[in-house]
Parts: C-alpha cells; structure tokens; sequence
C-alpha cells in the first residue's frame, strides 16, 4: 500500500529506520481490537496526545495521510480535527519492536486536545 506520507524518512531518534510493511507485522492489539498510538508535532517532538487505533483507522490514515482514530467513549471512527479545521497531517507513521504501540509523527495546526490546549498533557503532577 502506498501512502500520501513520507514512509521512507531515514532516520528517528538518531536511528536509521527499518521499513516494513503493514502486511508483514502482526499487529498486537488488545481486547477490544485496538493499538494506542503517540502523536507527536513533526520538528518540536512535543507530544500532542495519545490515541486509539482499530485497523480500519489505521487502514484509512495510511491511505488519506490524516489521523484517523477509534473513539472508545462514542465507540466510533473519527478523523482527528475533520469538524474543528485542526487536521493533522501524518509526516511520519513508526511502531515499535513489539508492534503493540505506534507513533504518528505530524503536522498539527493547531489544538490537540479537545479542551483547546495544544497538547494533551497540559497539566503536571
């Protein structure tokens, strides 16, 4: 599957990266079907939020180069800033060696969070 994102940035975190294929990985997903994935701003690396993907979201935000998520609460897809105008454009999609969490590296406009912050984690303990 071709997607509308650059799949073959070379490097992360200082590593040169392993492509795969979607095909080739057995995605770990939980119970209910889902994988999180870290979202975080392409060239800041602030991470923006954490969210749930399904295979079909995963599915649709390699083919649309958009975010596309699981909503546990509404128990629906949802493209990420389709109804605010804060869509965030995916520059990168990475899982990790267990293939049981993901990072969509992007490019978000604007607010992440739904309260209007620009990232999720806008409070500290």
């Amino acid at each position: 599957m071709t997607t509308p994102f650059d799949s073959t940035s070379a490097t992360y975190a200082g590593e040169t990266l392993e492509q795969v294929s979607l095909d080739s990985l057995k995605l770990k997903l939980d119970a209910n079907g889902l994988i999180p994935c870290v979202v975080q701003q392409q060239g800041t690396g602030e991470v923006l939020m954490v969210a749930w993907m399904s295979e079909e979201s995963l599915r649709l935000t390699m083919e649309t180069g958009t975010t596309w998520f699981w909503s546990r609460s509404r128990q629906e897809l949802w493209n990420k800033g389709a109804t605010s105008g804060n869509m965030q454009q995916v520059k990168q999609l990475l899982i990790d060696c267990d293939a049981d969490t993901l990072v969509a590296v992007v490019d978000s406009p604007g607010p992440a969070c739904h309260t209007g912050h620009r990232s999720c984690f806008f409070r500290s303990l």
